[in-house]
């Protein structure tokens, strides 16, 4: 198992790595809550159903608690919250959050556990390898993708 990544060259003139050679990430297809039910049924006793009742209300319950100004902490997983984009103000009697809050967004911390060596690891990349997208049909089917 290995996250692929696709070769890209800097063009911007006026950029200071212009010419450099870097990596992005390729995502070769995406997995909604059903997959992860019908995947996780077959790795435990619980049925499909009820793993996409819980789920679907994890997000209506976690949508109530974000915008209560709550953190909301997935043990294992990670911690959500909201933050905001803001223009300034020159006074703080002229900030409204009409006028200066431009957006909010949400916010994700993976849970990060301390190895004996000291080192830190994220939840979800313990394990993660990487290596390059094989230049086959696969490749030739994702041209472009995340340009």
């Amino acid at each position: 198992m290995a996250v692929f990544y696709k070769l890209y060259q800097e063009k911007r003139e006026s950029s200071r790595f212009n010419g450099q050679w870097y990596a992005r990430a390729v995502h070769t297809g995406t997995v909604d809550i059903d997959d992860l039910a019908e995947e996780m049924q077959a790795n435990c006793t619980v049925k499909r159903a009820d793993i996409v009742a819980v789920l679907s209300e994890l997000v209506e319950t976690m949508r109530k608690h974000l915008q209560l100004s709550h953190r909301v902490k997935l043990n294992r997983l990670g911690t959500f919250k909201i933050g905001m984009s803001t223009k300034p103000a020159a006074t703080i009697e002229e900030f409204t959050a009409g006028k200066n809050v431009k957006s909010v967004h949400v916010l994700f911390q993976p849970e990060t556990k301390i190895e004996k060596d000291k080192t830190r690891v994220r939840a979800l990349l313990n394990g993660c390898k990487v290596q390059e997208l094989p230049k086959n049909a696969i490749g030739e089917a994702l041209e472009g993708v995340g340009e």
